[in-house]
């Protein structure tokens, strides 16, 4: 029976040259890394404290902070354009070879362009939302927009406004849930860092998704792992549409769509997520023979 896993009990920083990483580890067995999202008062463990319990029955599971985010070193550039760097320095401290990644939104960019750019370091790529083209949704869409509104001026209201975006039950967001993202939203370096990728900028280069097109094809095409793509049916932040485009170009990829569900399908369909994603990754994990 595994003790209560805690966000303090399984808390640990890495020196790396580039600045201190904070991640969560927990678990025995072949190694796992969890990538989380992008947005106001993310961390690993927001997105995937719930999850690692489950998770680390069968991994010794990662659960990284990008730089600018949580407790990891800020970013003095775009975290988007510092996380890549940081999950290679990262993998390169822990000292595990190749490993499943799973990533969420921005965490799911990023765990695909891992693949893509060193395919020897990725046995299976699952992804949360986050990877795609857009084929018949606006771009930027709701949830981007209200994100960038909050950025720019941050209330609480606003960022319940951009919550309540994400998922397709409010119900989900309880007063401590809120209160957890409000208290780490707010802090001033956070938002600095957040800053750096969302704005009025942002969301213009998003308007014009055709710019991106050819590199984001090239990167799906050269993802060699086998993928698991789930979205959310209801996600307003990368819309189920864009899985289509992954779903053809990504050599070995299967699509589950989660439905009554919104872009934090690992938190607002925990159970199935979880059955979902382990049937998965567990087609490696080799029953032992008796003998």
């Amino acid at each position: 029976m595994m003790s209560e896993l805690t966000h303090d009990s399984t808390r640990r920083i890495l020196d790396t040259p580039r600045g201190p990483l904070h991640y969560h580890e927990a678990g025995d067995g072949p190694p796992l890394l969890l990538l989380h999202g992008s947005g106001p008062g993310v961390s690993g463990w927001a997105n995937f404290g719930n999850n690692l319990p489950v998770f680390a029955e069968h991994f010794r599971t990662f659960v990284l902070d990008f730089p600018g985010f949580g407790k990891s070193y800020s970013s003095e550039t775009s975290p988007m354009l510092a996380a890549l760097p940081s999950v290679l320095d990262f993998l390169d401290g822990i000292d595990v070879g190749p490993l499943p990644v799973l990533g969420n939104s921005m965490g799911g960019m990023i765990a695909a362009r891992l693949a893509s750019g060193y395919p020897e370091r990725v046995t299976r790529l699952v992804t949360i939302g986050g990877i795609g083209l857009p084929l018949f949704s606006p771009s930027p869409p709701e949830g981007i927009k209200l994100l960038v509104q909050f950025v720019e001026d941050p209330t609480r209201e606003r960022l319940l406004a951009w919550m309540e975006s994400m998922v397709y039950d409010t119900k989900i967001l309880t007063d401590e849930f809120v209160e957890m993202r409000w208290q780490s939203a707010s802090d001033p370096a956070a938002l600095a860092d957040v800053r750096r990728m969302f704005s009025s900028q942002s969301l213009a280069a998003m308007g014009k998704p055709a710019a991106m097109a050819a590199e984001s094809l090239g990167m799906l095409t050269r993802i060699e792992a086998p993928t698991l793509i789930t979205f959310g049916r209801d996600d307003r932040v990368t819309p189920l549409d864009s899985s289509i485009v992954a779903m053809r170009y990504i050599k070995r990829c299967e699509l589950h769509v989660f439905y009554d569900c919104g872009h934090w399908a690992m938190i607002e369909r925990k159970d199935e997520f979880e059955d979902t994603v382990l049937s998965f990754l567990l087609r490696d994990v080799k029953p032992a023979v008796a003998v």
